[in-house]
């Protein structure tokens, strides 16, 4: 099981920016197939907002709410970032780091929380108008 660590949440204005970090256990090198960033707001669903293979070419996938705004990324083979730019109040909810195992079978886009693995505790993002 991997261990995940989301970081880098907060409030901000409409507009602004923020970055998310997720940390996973570094015994996890090496056997993480893809990751993803999924979201919770108040009374809704967990969707899926990017997504990222840690293999081949690193895809990347967005949802269409997100599309030119938000850039999934990796730094390494366990940490993987989300960069918030122009955002606005409907992206305010709890975020949730996800990733895949290698050995899974699964694949992380079409987001599905279900096909994920190993999930963080989740952090806040608020922005006010």
């Amino acid at each position: 099981q991997v261990q995940l660590v989301e970081s880098g949440g907060g409030s901000v204005e409409a507009g602004g920016s923020l970055r998310l970090s997720c940390a996973a256990s570094e015994s996890a090198s090496g056997s993480i197939y893809c990751g993803g960033w999924f979201r919770q707001a108040p009374r809704k669903g967990r969707e899926g907002v990017a997504a990222i293979y840690f293999v081949g070419g690193r895809s990347t996938y967005y949802d269409n709410s997100v599309q030119g705004r938000f850039t999934i990324s990796l730094h390494n083979a366990t940490n993987m970032d989300l960069q918030m730019n122009s955002l606005t109040p409907e992206d305010s909810g709890t975020y949730y780091c996800a990733t895949i195992a290698r050995s899974s079978g699964s694949i992380c886009y079409p987001f599905d929380p279900a096909a994920m693995d190993d999930w963080g505790k989740g952090i806040q993002v608020t922005v006010s108008s």
